[in-house]
């Protein structure tokens, strides 16, 4: 299993400048620490977590670091022009050497972006596996051309080429057709911090029926502090666990009003929650014993391929103390 920080870009001091400046200082010293991976969100509309500009924020980081692998958890691609990610994911990957990684998503559930991006949510999954289609065919061949319901190219050929063979890409969905998709083309699969863990079980189980190989690529995110004592740990992470919370049941319950004939799953404990208490206990927080515990299920339950850390203090120099640790007393004995 590779160890991975999970980046945000959380607006902890209402200073962009500043929030900026913590997340790369955390990059850096978990690439100090000899993480694996790097895996940057994006965010749009939010005044907290600063990452709209996904793989802008990426190529900042690729000339700052040399070893850790850069993944976008996730583009959401139905919001941006296809032929213009296409070339800046090959870009990107010659910049930063060969150490990208590409994941994924449709967007939301934030009606706001679906709706200021021109996409409904009835038709952002449609336009997404027929987005990385055309991407796939961007990246790799010459006088590309596609008709698709969404999308369409004649005769394209982008420049540069990726300077890898084939760039990783991981796939951030629970549906069946998406599921699917990605186990015919062997992606990985990403699963965020409040997903949950029978939903993740459910996701593999399906994709493993299509594919035997490729789920073992799971890269799972989980919110993180450990501490000396569990108190300590939980002490430290609940006022970022409780702001986070906050905002995203709020979000859920407009969705949910907005989306009452639209069949969507809710958003409970057997498949996205965002309770404290639920976020508390299947996240990484706690002591170091039970840090060790809690990683050893996900890692028995899931085959994780990436875990992915997200520090959750809101005091940059406590969470490099927490990944430092991690890497003393964690991650080495799970």
């Amino acid at each position: 299993m590779k160890t991975g920080l999970f980046c945000n870009y959380e607006n902890h001091h209402s200073s962009a400048h500043c929030a900026i400046s913590e997340q790369v200082t955390l990059v850096k010293h978990a690439e100090h620490l000899g993480f694996e991976e790097a895996w940057v969100t994006e965010h749009h509309f939010n005044e907290f977590n600063l990452s709209p500009s996904i793989l802008l924020l990426m190529a900042h980081l690729a000339a700052l670091t040399s070893t850790i692998r850069l993944g976008s958890a996730a583009v959401l691609l139905p919001f941006h022009n296809l032929i213009r990610v296409a070339e800046d994911i090959a870009t990107l990957d010659n910049l930063c050497n060969g150490r990208l990684a590409i994941g994924i998503a449709k967007g939301g559930p934030f009606p706001e972006q679906n709706k200021h991006f021109a996409t409904s949510m009835s038709e952002s999954r449609a336009k997404t596996l027929e987005a990385i289609a055309l991407i796939q065919k961007l990246l790799y061949e010459a006088d590309v051309s596609f008709n698709g319901q969404y999308y369409q190219c004649d005769q394209i050929t982008i420049y540069p080429k990726p300077l890898q063979q084939q760039i990783p890409l991981y796939f951030a969905s629970g549906d069946d057709q998406a599921i699917a998709f990605a186990a015919k083309h062997s992606f990985g699969l990403m699963g965020g911090p409040p997903f949950s863990l029978e939903r993740l079980k459910n996701t593999i189980a399906k994709y493993q029926t299509l594919n035997s190989s490729g789920s073992e690529n799971l890269m799972l995110a989980r919110f993180f502090f450990v501490a000396k004592t569990y108190d300590e740990a939980v002490s430290e992470a609940l006022p970022f666990i409780q702001k986070y919370s906050m905002k995203m049941k709020a979000n859920s319950a407009q969705v949910m009003q907005n989306s009452r004939n639209q069949n969507m799953k809710p958003f409970d404990r057997t498949n996205i929650c965002f309770d404290e208490d639920y976020l508390i206990e299947n996240s990484i927080i706690g002591d170091v014993v039970t840090c060790r515990d809690k990683i050893k299920k996900f890692q028995d339950e899931l085959n994780l391929g990436t875990l992915a850390l997200k520090p959750s203090s809101f005091d940059l120099q406590k969470n490099i103390e927490s990944l430092t640790l991690y890497n003393q007393e964690v991650r080495n004995y799970i």
